[in-house]
């Protein structure tokens, strides 16, 4: 039950981040943004996502929420991240932006499923 509702909850943070970078990409478009604020805003729809996906999943879990979010946010990385192998053919930007990817992505999964 948990796996089907898990896979549930990471297609919802998904279409939520598909808005979010709609959203960044009006921005871009509207204010000309510059390389580091559209960084920043995609660190902040990484983080944005992961908290709502976690919220989400911790109200389903019931218990060990945090425990939930946090796994639900590495799902949400890895997902990320062979998405962006599978686009790139190669991983962008270095060791050190993808562990801070990683730990923007579990920590927001943790702050949501604790809020959940």
């Amino acid at each position: 039950m948990k796996a089907l509702s898990m896979l549930k909850i990471l297609l919802i943070t998904y279409l939520f981040t598909g808005l979010l970078l709609l959203l960044l990409s009006l921005g871009l478009y509207r204010f000309g943004l510059t390389e580091k604020q559209v960084t920043i805003g995609i660190f902040a729809v990484y983080f944005l996502s992961g908290l709502f996906g976690g919220f989400l999943m911790g109200r389903s879990a019931g218990s060990k929420k945090f425990l939930w979010g946090i796994v639900l946010g590495l799902a949400y990385f890895v997902i990320l991240t062979l998405v962006s192998l599978g686009v790139n053919h190669s991983i962008q930007g270095g060791l050190f932006r993808i562990l801070l990817n990683l730990l923007v992505c579990a920590a927001g999964g943790m702050l949501g499923g604790m809020l959940g």
